[in-house]
């Protein structure tokens, strides 16, 4: 099974939402239910890679969706001479790996996608001081933790925060 070389903007009408299994239900369930409808409402972007198939709907090997977000000012780790009032920040909502392609390093893959997309968005003039996630399970932070840039928020040790700057640098 070939595989595109980018990720895409999420097109229902092109990409099989359906046919997805990452062995999560919920992470199913949001890109087959909710990403489309959250693209148009302006909620957040879902961004897919897809096999190389003959058949009208592509079928879906990983996604992420981003959003916008903010967070307290002193929730944030090692904060600096940062305002007041809340900080805004790109959160990297989801991200997932259909069955068939998991161990194959391509959450890795999608993971730097995600990281890089967010710095795109910035650049562009998105304003955000960091990335936030919130980790789903204890194998999740494992993931997570191999890339040894993200540190856990202060009230909450399965969110997860990276400076832009530090992102700017992938």
């Amino acid at each position: 099974m070939s595989l595109h070389q980018a990720f895409v903007a999420l097109d229902k009408s092109r990409h099989n939402t359906k046919g997805f299994d990452c062995g999560s239900k919920p992470m199913n369930t949001f890109l087959s239910r909710y990403a489309t409808k959250h693209n148009k409402l302006g909620l957040s972007r879902t961004y897919v890679l897809t096999e190389i198939a003959q058949q009208e709907a592509l079928p879906i090997a990983a996604y992420y969706t981003l959003a916008s977000s903010t967070v307290n000012r002193m929730d944030i780790p090692a904060q600096q001479s940062l305002p007041t009032y809340p900080v805004p920040v790109v959160m990297l909502a989801r991200l997932a790996v259909d069955k068939r392609f998991q161990g194959q390093g391509l959450g890795s893959k999608t993971l730097i996608y995600a990281l890089r997309q967010s710095v795109s968005l910035c650049k562009a003039g998105l304003p955000a001081y960091a990335l936030i996630l919130d980790v789903l399970d204890e194998n999740a932070m494992a993931f997570y933790q191999q890339f040894e840039m993200f540190q856990p928020f202060t009230k909450d040790p399965m969110r997860l925060f990276v400076p832009m700057k530090t992102l700017e640098k992938i």
